[in-house]
């Protein structure tokens, strides 16, 4: 598969503000497009943490053939002017980008991506999420120009 550039694709812009820590705490994934990590994974959740260094504290969870899967990691905010910018690693010296693009005023759902398109992430506070708001972060994702077509619906078998 060939990913278009930034130029190519069109500046992929952030939200203007994320206070980080109203957005710390669990999400529940909702949908995501293909991402090795998660092959065959339900109930997918991923947990930030503040930590002393100021960095925050990733783990990422899925449920795998019955078997609960981990990822910890770190993540480190790039752009201090808005906070919706950040750098994870899981592998360090690897970092991916994190972008927050989508907030929901109260920080019930939020959509995360990459601006080379390749990466998307739809979040929930809770574990199912109204199918109308679903329908409207995927429409906004695809205003994005983000390839809707391969999302896939995460299973949750969980409640909050």
């Amino acid at each position: 598969m060939i990913y278009l550039s930034k130029e190519e694709y069109g500046k992929l812009e952030v939200v203007s503000h994320v206070d980080l820590n109203k957005y710390l705490g669990k999400w529940y994934e909702i949908a995501h497009l293909p991402f090795k990590f998660e092959d065959d994974c339900s109930d997918i959740t991923a947990t930030y943490a503040l930590n002393k260094d100021g960095n925050i504290f990733v783990l990422n969870e899925c449920n795998k053939n019955g078997k609960v899967k981990i990822a910890k990691g770190t993540a480190k905010v790039v752009d201090k002017i808005s906070g919706a910018k950040l750098k994870v690693t899981f592998f360090w010296p690897f970092y991916g980008d994190y972008w927050i693009i989508n907030l929901d005023g109260n920080y019930n759902y939020a959509v995360v991506g990459t601006p080379n398109r390749k990466y998307l992430w739809i979040l929930s506070r809770t574990p199912q999420m109204d199918d109308t708001l679903f329908s409207q972060l995927i429409e906004f994702a695809k205003s994005k120009n983000f390839n809707v077509e391969k999302l896939i619906k995460t299973s949750q078998t969980q409640t909050a």
